[in-house]
């Protein structure tokens, strides 16, 4: 049991200045997690008794993202000594000192690596009994990374970063992705033997590779079949590749999952999102965060849905909704605007040019066109008409509105919150509503038309408007004196 005991070290204290961001490289988000977070994710499957995040840029932004979604996460400072052979000796004195395993180590901003690949990386350390296992790839072009060196055996030398490589060294195209594993008695060892005898001035990890075979230590290295698992983020650059190679990962299994998705080129969806078989996906579609749709939804073109959750069959185009409840069969948009709070029942609508917030809209109602409902309780089965808007700020605090069942109200409503409409009520066209409304009552807002004849003639003279007029008044004049 000793041998198969794992701990896992996140190194994530680098400041990453190729960003060239206010925020923390490692807090960068893809497929709506940060980078840091698709690592530790990852590693939660691996079944380790320890995982430790090592941080020091930025640290108190880094650990309160970490703090929040990942509490299982055991946070290590590191200090000013600069390396990641530094921010691993930190992580090992935190560890047991009874703690005899292996210790695998990670990149923070390698975020496209699989738990099956790690597995693998792992069980192959094993079974070569080796000290160090280094997970390495084949790039046509190595810039930037670190170039594993081996001998003319095949055995891994050692680990050469790129501003310390020679011509011959930098033209090897096997890189170092940096992930390893090690054993742990051994790594506790040749940790204490590291300099900064380099380019960098830092505590080199790498160097433990040479050091364990200057020591006659086995040192393995396994070639990862996919390269885009090592992919490491730099810069905005590898951050929007590596954005695009995990979505287009997370397509294909929801595709594979019996989801019909029309576009996967131009269709996005995070790593949280849940959608069932016969889902339909149209163009420039964005499935974010936590989202759930039902079967036999179809969502887009044009749409976006943050953290919403879709009923069977319902239908949604050309809109953007947050936080979001729409029940089975319901329809929305195009060109809605769903923000949070709002919860649309079943068979309902929200229609186009339609904003809606904070408000609960009953089975099979309706709010089809042009409107505004905030704060707002509508019963089943009510009709606003076009234009209808919920006046719910009185300048100093917002108030509810309350529509009962079977309302129907004419076009251009005005509702003055706090306001009750009650059941089976009617508005007329026009209707500014400022008191409540009793069931199956007739709200009117009325006035008198009056009429000012020839006031575009006298007030507008010279106008089209006002020739118009002249002529028409003459032709009446003419047909009343035939």
């Amino acid at each position: 049991m000793t041998e198969n005991r794992l701990a896992i070290v996140v190194l994530a204290a680098g400041q990453g200045t190729r960003m060239k961001s206010r925020l923390p490289k490692v807090l960068h988000p893809i497929a709506g997690r940060p980078l840091v977070g698709h690592v530790l994710t990852t590693a939660s499957h691996l079944g380790a008794e320890h995982v430790e995040v090592v941080v020091r840029h930025e640290r108190d932004r880094v650990v309160e993202v970490l703090s929040e979604q990942y509490p299982d996460a055991v946070i290590v400072d590191q200090d000013d000594i600069p390396g990641t052979g530094r921010a691993v000796q930190v992580a090992i004195d935190a560890l047991p000192d009874d703690f005899t395993g292996d210790v695998l180590v990670l990149s923070g901003d390698v975020p496209l690596l699989e738990a099956g690949t790690l597995q693998a990386l792992v069980d192959a350390h094993r079974a070569a009994a080796a000290s160090a296992t280094v997970l390495s790839a084949l790039l046509d072009d190595p810039t930037g990374y670190g170039r594993v060196i081996r001998d003319d055996s095949g055995t891994v030398a050692r680990i050469v970063e790129q501003k310390d490589a020679t011509a011959d060294e930098a033209a090897v195209t096997e890189i170092n992705s940096g992930v390893y594993v090690f054993r742990a008695a051994s790594l506790r060892t040749f940790l204490t033997k590291l300099d900064q005898n380099n380019a960098q001035g830092e505590l080199y990890l790498t160097d433990v590779i040479g050091l364990l075979r200057g020591a006659q230590e086995t040192v393995a290295a396994e070639i990862a079949a996919d390269t885009a698992a090592t992919f490491g983020v730099n810069d905005r650059v590898q951050l929007a590749e590596a954005g695009r190679v995990l979505n287009d990962r997370i397509v294909r299994r929801w595709q594979r999952e019996g989801v019909t998705i029309v576009d996967p080129s131009t269709t996005w969806i995070d790593d949280d999102a849940k959608l069932a078989p016969d889902v339909t996906l149209l163009p420039n579609t964005y499935i974010a965060g936590a989202t759930v749709v039902e079967s036999g939804a179809m969502i887009g073109p044009d749409t976006s849905l943050l953290d919403c959750e879709v009923g069977e069959d319902a239908v949604i185009r050309r809109s953007d909704a947050t936080l979001a409840v729409f029940g089975a069969g319901v329809t929305v948009g195009p060109f809605a605007y769903v923000r949070p709070g709002t919860v649309l029942g079943a068979k309902g609508k929200i229609g186009t040019f339609v904003e809606t917030k904070n408000s609960q809209i009953g089975a099979g109602s309706k709010v089809p066109h042009l409107s505004y409902i905030g704060d707002t309780t509508i019963g089943e089965r009510v009709n606003l008409g076009a234009g209808a808007i919920t006046a719910n700020y009185d300048d100093i605090v917002k108030h509810r509105t309350e529509i009962g069942d079977e309302v129907h109200t004419g076009s251009h409503n005005v509702f003055v919150a706090p306001v009750r409409i009650g059941d089976g009520a009617k508005t007329g066209a026009g209707a500014v509503v400022r008191k409540d409304v009793p069931a199956g009552a007739l709200a009117l807002s009325v006035a008198p038309q009056r009429n000012v004849e020839g006031w575009v003639e006298k007030n507008r003279a010279g106008t089209g408007a006002a020739e118009a007029a002249v002529r028409a008044s003459k032709a009446a004049n003419s047909e009343a004196a035939e």
